[in-house]
């Protein structure tokens, strides 16, 4: 009688992990490629605009029109 239920609870894990496994999708390389998953072109796309190279560009700038401020005598102190 266990050997039964066992076998019974072994077929349903395995039966599961396969049912499982058909329902996602992952990414798989290939001969130096990777390949998207199926479900790609139902994915949502992000956009994000491409920004300035130097990541502390606001900083920068701010030295800048300081540096400007300064250098015509119009610092505040």
């Amino acid at each position: 009688m266990k050997t039964s239920s066992k076998r019974l609870a072994s077929g349903f894990v395995l039966l599961a992990a396969i049912g499982f496994s058909g329902l996602t999708g992952c990414q798989t390389t290939v001969g130096g490629q990777t390949l998207p998953s199926g479900y790609y072109l139902e994915d949502d796309v992000q956009y994000h605009p491409a920004g300035p190279e130097f990541l502390l560009y606001n900083t920068d700038r701010a030295y800048q029109q300081r540096q400007e401020q300064q250098d015509t005598g119009d610092a505040q102190p």
